[in-house]
This record gives structure tokens, C-alpha cells and sequence, in this order.
């Protein structure tokens, strides 16, 4: 026997086996009435169905803005973080460049110093001097230096001076303001405005 004929054989003992559902005598089948119980029950079914994948979907768009929320959220965190970071850098290069200004005025100030004190500074030269001739040298120093000490003398005086006659120009101005808004601005003076 064939395959073929096997499968024939087959199908037909299936087919004979197969009986027609049995009515019950005497009673009569609505099949309008099961027709419409299975139209509500696959209603019933897809509805819950409906209403399950809605409930589903609601929660996966609540996930996704609380996600969306979390990402903004830490790119704001992120933008802030290198604001400061940013603003901390460009401190310090701003400190770097006034320390280097400064490091740099100063060593200026420095040579400026050293070269002042190189032209004042006079070589000895008194490797060939004679007794008396060291004693005069000394005493020209000497006399220098006391020419110094006069000129430092001096500006510290004339400095002393300066200070003393800002400090009572200011405190006239001051005293002279006081008197002129105590008097209400009208510059009545002491004698309270009957000057005539």
C-alpha cells in the first residue's frame, strides 16, 4: 500500500467516526439564542482583552515619561555639573593670569631695583690706595651716606606732612558737610538764617 492510500484510508475511517451532535427528543434548539450567547461571550472576551491591553499601555507610557523625567533630569544635573566646572576652570586661568601679571611686575620691580642700586652703587677701586687716600674715601662715604640719610629724612618728613594736611582737609570737608545737612541744606549756619 502507498503512502498515499494510507492517508485515503485514513481520512475516511476519521470521516465515518465522525457523528452529528445529538438533540434531545422533543426539545427544540434556539440556534439564534447560541448564536448571540457566543457573539456576547467573544464580546465579553475581547472587551477584557481591550481593557487589559489599555491598562497595559498606560503603565508602559507612565514608565516611559518617569524615564524621560529621569534622563532630563540628569542632563540638567549634567549641563549644571559642567557650568561649574566650566566657571571653576575659568576662575582659576583668570587667577593663573593675574599670579602670573604679578609674578611678573614683581620681577620687574625687582630689576628695576637692581639696576637703581647698581647705579648708585659706586665701585671701591681702592686696591691701590694709600693709607690717606683710604681715609678720605671713607670719608667721602661717609659724607654720602649722610647725604642719604638727610634726603630719607626729608621725604619722611615731607610724607608725615602730606598725610597730616589730607587728613584735616578731610575732616573739614567733613565737618563742613555735617553743618550744611544739619541745617537742612539751606546753609543757614549758626545763626540760623536771619542773616540778612
Amino acid at each position: 500500500m502507498s503512502d498515499t492510500e494510507e492517508v485515503m484510508e485514513e481520512e475516511v475511517q476519521f470521516m465515518t467516526n465522525i457523528t452529528a451532535p445529538k438533540i434531545p427528543d422533543g426539545e427544540k434548539v434556539d440556534f439564534d439564542d447560541i448564536h448571540r450567547k457566543r457573539q456576547e461571550k467573544d464580546l465579553s472576551e475581547l472587551q477584557s482583552l481591550i481593557e487589559a491591553h489599555f491598562i497595559q499601555r498606560k503603565k508602559e507610557e507612565e514608565e516611559l515619561i518617569a524615564l524621560v523625567n529621569r534622563i532630563e533630569k540628569r542632563r540638567a544635573e549634567r549641563a549644571e555639573q559642567q557650568r561649574i566646572r566650566a566657571e571653576r576652570e575659568k576662575e582659576r586661568q583668570a587667577r593663573l593670569a593675574v599670579e602670573s601679571h604679578y609674578r611678573g611686575k614683581k620681577q620687574t620691580e625687582r630689576e628695576k631695583k637692581k639696576k637703581i642700586l647698581a647705579e648708585r652703587r659706586k665701585p671701591l677701586n681702592v686696591d691701590h690706595l694709600n693709607e690717606d687716600k683710604l681715609k678720605e674715601k671713607a670719608n667721602e662715604l661717609w659724607q654720602w651716606l649722610m647725604g642719604l640719610e638727610a634726603e630719607k629724612f626729608d621725604l619722611s618728613e615731607k610724607l608725615k606732612r602730606q598725610k597730616y594736611d589730607v587728613s584735616h582737609s578731610t575732616q573739614e570737608e567733613l565737618h563742613f558737610l555735617d553743618t550744611f545737612y544739619n541745617n537742612d541744606g539751606r546753609g543757614k549756619g549758626k545763626m540760623g538764617g536771619r542773616l540778612r
